[in-house]
């Protein structure tokens, strides 16, 4: 029977970290490969698909691209502009009341002072 001489070398833990590697690499899964398109072909699919999305929804609609790409490019300055407007309309119908309310007041008057 043969006699082997065995050496131990042991190491602390701070040597034992720089001198073993204990990362995995054989047995690493590689991530899957996404497929990716560019925005000229997310176009031509988001035409070629366009009547097949529904109007409304919270996601996969019409309404979800809108309101995501709105707070994508900051739409409030378009909203800002619309609530100018609202105030606009707002103001014109009070001034047209108020003149239809003159024009009552008036036709009142007027066919009291004729009795």
């Amino acid at each position: 029977m043969a006699n082997y001489t065995l050496n131990k070398t042991v190491y602390n833990r701070g040597e034992y970290q720089q001198i073993v590697d204990t990362s995995f690499t054989q047995f690493k899964v590689q991530p899957p490969e996404e497929d990716t398109i560019t925005v000229e072909q997310f176009f031509d699919y988001y035409t070629k698909i366009f009547y097949d999305i529904p109007p409304q929804g919270d996601i996969n609609s019409h309404a979800y691209l809108v309101k995501v790409s709105g707070e994508y490019i900051k739409s409030s300055n378009i909203n800002e502009d619309v609530q100018l407007l609202l105030d606009e309309i707002s103001s014109l119908r009070q001034q047209l009341l108020d003149s239809q309310q003159q024009l009552v007041n008036i036709q009142i008057s007027s066919s009291m002072q004729n009795v």
